[in-house]
C-alpha cells in the first residue's frame, strides 16, 4: 500500500468514487481486492481511526475511489446506491466473475452469451453497488 499520493501517479480518465455504507469501507477494500484482484494504493482514515476518508484501488488497470459516510460534513446517512453500474471488460469473464461470487457478490442479472458480442452479466457488492462484467464471447 502507498503512502505517498504522488507516488502512484495521477488519476486520469474517469475514475469512480464510491460511498460506502454503515463504515464498511475498509471491509469494502477487502472485498474488491478478493472479488476483482483490486490493488490498494492508498489508505487515509478518519481520526476516528475506523472510518475510511479516502483509498485509491486499482482494479483492472483503472482507478477506483472510496470512502464512508461522513454525514457531519453535509453527506448522507444510510446510503442505497443506485442508479448506477460499474463496468469491467476484462479477457475473461467468468474467471471474473465466478471470483466475484465467491467473494460474497450476489447475481442480478446472469453471466451469458449475449447477442451485441460479449460475455456479460451484472452482480451486486455487499456494499450495494451494482457492477457488470464482460468479455468478447469466445470462439468454440
Amino acid at each position: 500500500m502507498a503512502e505517498d499520493h504522488n507516488a502512484q501517479g495521477p488519476t486520469t480518465g474517469v475514475a469512480p468514487h464510491l460511498t460506502i455504507p454503515s463504515r464498511g469501507g475498509q471491509a469494502a477494500i477487502e472485498f474488491y481486492v478478493r472479488a476483482f484482484g483490486a490493488e490498494e494504493l492508498i489508505r487515509h482514515l478518519a481520526e476516528d481511526g475506523e472510518r475510511l476518508m479516502h483509498a485509491h484501488l486499482r482494479i483492472n488497470g483503472g482507478s477506483v475511489l472510496l470512502n464512508d459516510e461522513f454525514p457531519e460534513y453535509g453527506g448522507e446517512q444510510d446510503i442505497v446506491p443506485k442508479g448506477v453500474t460499474i463496468h469491467l471488460q476484462v479477457d475473461d469473464a467468468d474467471e471474473w466473475w465466478n471470483r466475484a461470487l465467491l467473494a460474497g457478490a450476489v447475481p442480478v442479472f446472469p453471466l451469458d452469451d449475449q447477442f451485441w458480442g460479449d460475455r456479460y452479466g451484472q452482480l451486486k457488492d455487499p456494499f450495494g453497488h451494482s457492477w457488470s462484467i464482460g468479455s468478447p464471447i469466445k470462439a468454440k
